[in-house]
């Protein structure tokens, strides 16, 4: 009786001290990577108002409706993804005590199909810490260049070549500010005065002329978001009291639209106007252009939209006008769309959720409840 509980009382021990060495094998880590890019994944730029030193992109998967991964940007991040869909490209800042001390400024790389770093190119220490736009770190009409705004407050862009991994020059923009794409070697700026000051590169980055247009924004009376949206090459401007005009920047001179609105009388009576961070998009293939749009007052630009207009671009009418609250989606913030045959429509809220919605039809697909803490603008390329 004896030895037979000494013999379980044995095996007892032998079977845990098996399992505690086979505990403590070391767990290999791995990178799953990324699936095949696809026109429904979403980037959604974070920029940690609540942490500005730790901002972030994250990147979803819209038919899946699920989280993919997270990329780090740092302070105040500008970001850009490649024409290729395989890098994506950070202008940021990093001080040597968190947020003081000794600044470094980079343009840091990712790889999309694993989201680890891929590398960094230093760029001069001045890169505009803003709230995030399309267009202060972006990408040349050919994928060549990429243009880094700067604000000191003097402001310039940086030219960096991309696949030399080097700053080519830094580009005086006059106090104008942002860097609108118009050609492989040209980009635009805008100015306080209205008016848009164009740049040409030569082959090596370097400016070698500029051109300055007519007014085409009423500043005074009724200025227009900076965060134009692109259309067969041109920018559609809209302004707070829901005009819009296109300009086309690729010639010698700057071509403007005429103006059309988004409101009748009575609705502009009634306080209709656009809104937000990232107040409209474009699908290219259906020509439907989405705008957020809230009723309000002068100074309200800033607020979210209660409702998404969709217009026709060939006509310039009204075609939809999709009732968020109805939808059960809170007021959204920043939109954004696909560009393939069977887009999906984005919509960013005030309280950081994510809506994903049939860009034709205006149904509902999902609501992602959260996202970040600060999430301002979607990157859709």
């Amino acid at each position: 009786m004896t030895l037979s509980r000494r013999t379980a009382v044995a095996s007892a021990v032998l079977a845990l001290a098996c399992h505690a060495h086979a505990a403590e094998q070391p767990e290999e880590l791995t990178v799953q990577k990324m699936p095949v890019w696809h026109p429904h994944e979403i980037f959604v730029v974070d920029g940690a108002l609540t942490s500005m030193t730790d901002g972030r992109v994250h990147v979803y998967d819209a038919d899946a409706s699920k989280l993919l991964g997270q990329i780090d940007t740092g302070y105040a991040a500008g970001f850009a993804i490649s024409p290729d869909h395989r890098t994506s490209y950070t202008a940021t800042t990093y001080f040597s005590r968190g947020s003081h001390g000794a600044r470094t400024d980079v343009v840091e790389l990712t790889d999309n199909a694993t989201l680890s770093l891929a590398g960094e190119i230093v760029i001069p220490p001045k890169h505009a810490q803003m709230m995030p736009s399309p267009w202060n770190t972006v990408f040349s009409s050919d994928g060549k260049l990429l243009y880094v705004t700067n604000i000191t407050p003097s402001t310039s862009v940086s030219v960096v070549d991309v696949q030399a991994k080097k700053v080519l020059s830094e580009i005086d923009t006059a106090a104008c500010v942002l860097a609108l794409p118009s050609g492989n070697n040209k980009f635009t700026s805008l100015c306080e005065s209205g008016k848009a000051l164009t740049f040409t590169l030569d082959a090596h980055g370097k400016e070698i002329k500029r051109s300055m247009s007519e007014p085409f924004i009423d500043v005074e009376h009724d200025p227009v978001f900076a965060n134009a949206a692109r259309y067969q090459g041109t920018y559609l401007f809209t302004s707070f009291h829901g005009m819009v005009r296109s300009a086309d920047f690729r010639g010698d001179k700057a071509v403007f639209g005429t103006p059309w609105s988004l409101v009748t009388d009575a609705e502009r009576a009634q306080g209709w106007r656009p809104g937000g961070v990232q107040q409209t998009a474009v699908q290219e293939k259906t020509h439907r252009f989405y705008v957020a749009m809230h009723q309000g007052a002068d100074g309200s630009h800033k607020d979210p939209a209660s409702e998404i207009w969709v217009f026709d671009l060939n006509t310039h009418k009204r075609i939809a006008r999709w009732n968020l609250a109805q939808m059960k989606i809170d007021p959204v913030l920043s939109i954004q769309v696909s560009q393939d045959e069977k887009p999906l429509f984005y919509g960013l809220t005030a309280t950081a959720a994510l809506a994903v919605i049939d860009a034709q039809s205006g149904k509902l697909r999902h609501v992602e409840p959260r996202l970040g803490s600060t999430p301002l603008m979607l990157v859709n390329p």
